[in-house]
């Protein structure tokens, strides 16, 4: 059973790192691709939109742009897909081993809703789909020839969902749905709008027929959309780092306002990369969100009181976890080693939250966080950090014992996530 935590964990930190890679690659390739657009040469003759010339890496590139299509298919054509599919696809793998697997720590809040694991499960898979079903009628409504107002829909959609995310999970998983959510999004746009109608323009051009360029332009407020979105989707996705962002009661307008500030910080660049000036005014708005921010992470707390920890009822992975023999030690050392920090007010200065979110000050903390302990107070001497409470080998070794201990009594493998 701990070995097989153990390679758990490590599954977790190899389809991370993958998809941090991924989502670099399609980032990058998608700023790029932006500001290569906006920054176009267009006063030129003949039939291509624009050309530009860049120098990198010791050689000089010569690139032109085609509205519709060039008139010769060429050769050897490069299309920008995986990236985005890689992205996704990493990223849903990785939903599924954190929060699925590890529901009972991560999904399920029940202080805000009395969830089956399974309830939970179906509840955040389904809302993925339900989202992107939403977005994409509206684009596909009248709506498509009115893009400022879509996108102020698309925002009370975005807002609404967090809001309802936030009604059921922890202030964590809802920072990550909704920046699952919109991924969702970005990459549905890619897959089922955008690469089709890129299809059909090459489809046209190689049967001598001319490409109807209304393709190309659904494909482009398609695209558009993306690129306002992806800084909201990565400040949500390392959001799990700073319980500031998602432990309050806030959360959700938090997550609002990081989408407010993507609008703005990419209204910035997008301007200066099409040379239409340095609107410098965005900035002002930007830090005076970001400001925003920094007060609401202050202004409410999602943490139960510790009475109400006391007297909330026990799952049964908690109740076996502290039946467990050994759970009496642990129940003395953790807290006096770890509760300065892991605490509702913690005491250790600097430290406002408790760090991601995790509590250990009652028993049933302790059991509900059991295999983060195991990990990084057992197995391995990642907390506290530095030891700087002097958590000795035989403190860690009772830890060790309780987990075995409890994972002897059961069964049920993965429940122990």
């Amino acid at each position: 059973m701990q070995d097989f935590l153990i390679m758990w964990d490590w599954l977790e930190t190899a389809v991370r790192w993958l998809h941090v890679v991924t989502a670099i690659a399609w980032i990058g390739s998608s700023f790029y691709f932006i500001a290569l657009d906006l920054g176009l040469n267009r006063n030129i003759p003949g039939p291509a939109d624009g050309e530009e010339w860049q120098v990198h890496g010791g050689g000089f590139y010569y690139i032109q742009k085609y509205l519709v299509a060039p008139e010769r298919m060429p050769d050897h054509l490069t299309w920008f897909k995986w990236e985005s599919y890689s992205t996704w696809l990493s990223g849903a793998a990785l939903l599924m081993l954190v929060y699925w697997a590890g529901a009972e720590l991560f999904l399920i809040d029940p202080a805000k809703a009395d969830l089956a694991v399974w309830q939970g499960i179906l509840i955040s898979a389904a809302s993925l789909t339900v989202g992107w079903l939403i977005y994409d009628f509206l684009c596909k409504s009248g709506l498509g020839e009115k893009p400022t107002l879509l996108m102020l829909l698309l925002f009370v959609l975005l807002v609404a969902m967090g809001w309802g995310y936030n009604q059921i999970f922890t202030g964590r998983a809802m920072m990550l749905h909704l920046g699952a959510f919109t991924a969702t999004i970005m990459t549905a746009n890619v897959f089922f709008i955008i690469m089709p109608n890129q299809r059909i323009v090459v489809a046209d051009l190689k049967a001598g027929r001319k490409p109807d360029p209304k393709y190309g332009k659904i494909a482009k407020l398609r695209s558009t959309h993306n690129n306002y979105l992806t800084l909201p989707v990565v400040f949500l996705m390392l959001s799990n780092h700073y319980p500031l962002a998602f432990a309050t009661d806030y959360n959700w307008i938090i997550a609002a306002l990081v989408f407010l500030m993507g609008v703005t910080i990419r209204h910035f660049f997008n301007s200066m990369h099409a040379r239409k000036g340095m609107p410098w005014w965005t900035w002002a708005v930007t830090v005076i969100l970001f400001i925003c921010i920094a007060w609401l992470s202050t202004a409410g707390s999602e943490h139960d009181t510790y009475e109400e920890s006391e007297a909330r009822a026990l799952t049964q992975r908690e109740e076996m976890l502290m039946a467990a023999d050994g759970f009496q030690d642990v129940s003395w050392t953790i807290p006096g080693r770890c509760a300065m920090c892991h605490a509702r007010e913690p005491s250790w200065p600097g430290i406002r939250q408790a760090p991601r979110g995790i509590l250990l000050e009652t028993p049933a903390d302790i059991a509900r966080a059991a295999r983060e302990i195991y990990l990084q107070a057992g197995v391995t001497q990642a907390m506290p950090p530095a030891n700087v409470s002097y958590m000795d080998v035989e403190e860690r070794a009772l830890i060790r014992r309780w987990y075995r201990n409890a994972a002897e009594g059961t069964t049920l493998g993965i429940a122990m996530n």
